[in-house]
């Protein structure tokens, strides 16, 4: 089995900023693609930024230019850098990986979340 966890969520203030972690464990042959999003309360979830194997990325254009996705495959972990936070920002934030686990197939995983809250 593959697990996500996410860390790095809590609560600041506009302007500030948080870095989100993502580390990917279990039996783990192989992780392509590895994703944040969010869901808000009353919306839909949502992609922030993904990043390919080879290190391409797209972001949603809200996040353009504040937000930075990055991993580490060493580590199996993909992060989120978040700076000038806006309050509209808040929101439950997943991590995503597309894995192929050993003696399974390629699917994609979800993390539990981690709550990011940004005061006005």
């Amino acid at each position: 089995q593959v697990q996500l966890v996410e860390s790095g969520g809590g609560l600041v203030q506009a302007g500030g900023s948080l870095r989100l972690s993502c580390a990917a464990s279990g039996s783990i042959a192989s992780i392509k693609g590895m994703g944040w999003y969010r869901q808000a309360p009353g919306k839909q979830r949502e992609l922030v930024a993904a990043i390919r194997s080879d290190g391409s990325t797209n972001y949603a254009d809200s996040v353009k230019g504040r937000f930075t996705i990055s991993r580490d495959n060493t580590k199996n972990t993909v992060y989120l850098q978040m700076n000038s936070l806006k309050p509209e920002d808040t929101a439950v934030y997943y991590c995503n990986a597309y894995v192929y686990a050993f003696g399974a197939e390629w699917r994609n995983y979800w993390g539990k979340g981690t709550l990011v809250t940004i005061s006005s």
